[in-house]
């Protein structure tokens, strides 16, 4: 009987445990502007795109494009860092290269508050660096819903620090993609299911016998 429920849960579980795949997204350039309505990045350019597709490591100096805003300051300042509201926009869009798909990869919000901190050890020539991390919710150019996305951006605002705009250093997204369950592990779950039944009889037969 244990044999029996091992085979079905293995057959639940084969389908569900294909469908998670990670996508790195990296992006340079752009600026970042802000005030306590929340912050905005435009002109950021995507260099290295990992996973997409089956296409592995795609890199190049302008693979598409990355932009976001956030909801509004919550608590502390943009100086010495802040936290920020969920909501806004964030979407990914790739220009064809490689392979990458053409026009919006990913549209979503930020799913939770987004975190400003300041760097507490100096950059090169005394420089002052900030970094955003935050959660990202949103679908998928496939139509998938992504709940599992999470990106960490890193701002050089010089000597004076973060003064209403600042360029970006790099940046990294990483989102979790669900995919539709292909059929061929469909029909493999209920092969297995179907085993599982098959030996129970075979089991309950021999017993009677």
């Amino acid at each position: 009987m244990k044999r029996v429920v091992l085979m079905v849960v293995l057959a639940m579980a084969l389908p569900l445990a294909a469908f998670a795949s990670d996508v790195d997204f990296t992006n340079t350039g752009g600026t970042l502007t802000g005030s306590s309505a929340g912050l905005t990045l435009t002109g950021s350019a995507l260099t290295v795109v990992d996973g997409i597709g089956g296409l592995g490591i795609v890199s190049g100096a302008d693979l598409g494009g990355l932009a976001f805003t956030t909801g509004a300051l919550t608590s502390g300042n943009l100086t010495t860092g802040a936290t920020f509201a969920a909501g806004g926009s964030f979407t990914i869009t790739g220009n064809g290269t490689g392979g990458i798909p053409t026009g919006v990869i990913f549209s979503g919000t930020f799913s939770g508050p987004v975190s400003w901190t300041e760097v507490t050890t100096p950059g090169p020539n005394g420089s002052i660096y900030y970094v955003l991390t935050g959660a990202v919710s949103g679908t998928w150019y496939t139509g998938a819903t992504v709940n599992g996305a999470t990106t960490q951006i890193t701002f050089s605002a010089g000597k004076s620090g973060f003064t209403g705009s600042v360029t970006l250093g790099s940046g990294d997204t990483i989102i979790t993609t669900t995919v539709p369950e292909p059929g061929t592990l469909g029909l493999l779950g209920t092969g297995l299911v179907g085993l599982a039944g098959l030996s129970g009889k075979m089991v309950r037969v021999k017993l009677k016998a």
